[in-house]
């Protein structure tokens, strides 16, 4: 029994580690995702593991799990001699992918005009007026600001989704949307063009609670397009 006993103990310090090292990696893929989508570290960038570890005040290794699990997520590559980098995005890579997922999400918003239910439409309309309350109350020059109306973006863009319920729709999008360029655009919107979307938003759920599904899906198409505009001419003037 006193084997047993032993044996016993020394599980939990095993467990206990694996769960410390799961966190530190969480902690590190949190922080470096962060600052590629907020472009703190700017497509080109390089990700140096020591200097990244000491930033953090953690080891070497979960740093390197974390940025092979951003390169799995496609917003870190690796190159030759080089090492891992931000991701580079050229202006016909833009344009490739809200191309894509101008057509994914419009056919979403299509399917969820036809499919959500009543409580799923008044999801939506709140989801609306929550991104409105956001453009009215931050201070969206400031990061934290472009992070809440980010966060009220994806939060009615998903249920969108969601009500769509398309699972393959939903994976397909996951790969297409590509969260720096939706962050960058709302860093690059004014005033006018933050208000614009939030007209927008409104607009494709009205259209949405009328069933009126080819109206909403031209909306989205145009909404989504006005983004890209926005990240295209960012590109341009850089």
């Amino acid at each position: 029994m006193s084997g047993a006993g032993r044996a016993t103990a020394a599980k939990p310090a095993s467990t206990t580690a694996e769960v410390l090292a799961a966190a530190a990696t969480g902690y590190t893929y949190s922080e470096v995702r962060s600052a590629i989508v907020e472009g703190r570290y700017p497509p080109g960038q390089r990700l140096i593991e020591q200097r990244l570890a000491e930033e953090l005040g953690i080891s070497r290794t979960p740093v390197r799990e974390a940025l092979r699990m951003l390169e799995a997520e496609g917003l870190v590559v690796s190159e030759r001699n080089r090492g891992a980098v931000v991701r580079p995005v050229s202006a016909t890579e833009v344009a490739d992918l809200y191309g894509l997922r101008i057509r994914l999400e419009s056919y979403a918003v299509e399917i969820a005009t036809e499919r959500a239910t009543e409580a799923e439409l008044g999801e939506l309309v709140a989801a609306a007026d929550a991104f409105g309350e956001v453009r009215r109350t931050v201070d969206t020059d400031a990061v934290e600001g472009v992070r809440l109306l980010h966060e009220a973006n994806r939060h009615l863009h998903d249920g969108v989704l969601a009500a769509a319920r398309h699972h393959r729709l939903t994976a397909m999008l996951a790969r297409t949307v590509d969260i720096p360029l939706v962050f960058q655009a709302f860093r690059t919107f004014g005033p006018a063009e933050i208000e614009r979307s939030d007209t927008f938003h409104h607009l494709v759920v009205e259209a949405m609670c009328r069933r009126d599904a080819a109206r909403a899906s031209a909306l989205m198409a145009e909404h989504i397009a006005q983004g890209r505009d926005a990240v295209l001419d960012a590109l341009t003037v850089a």
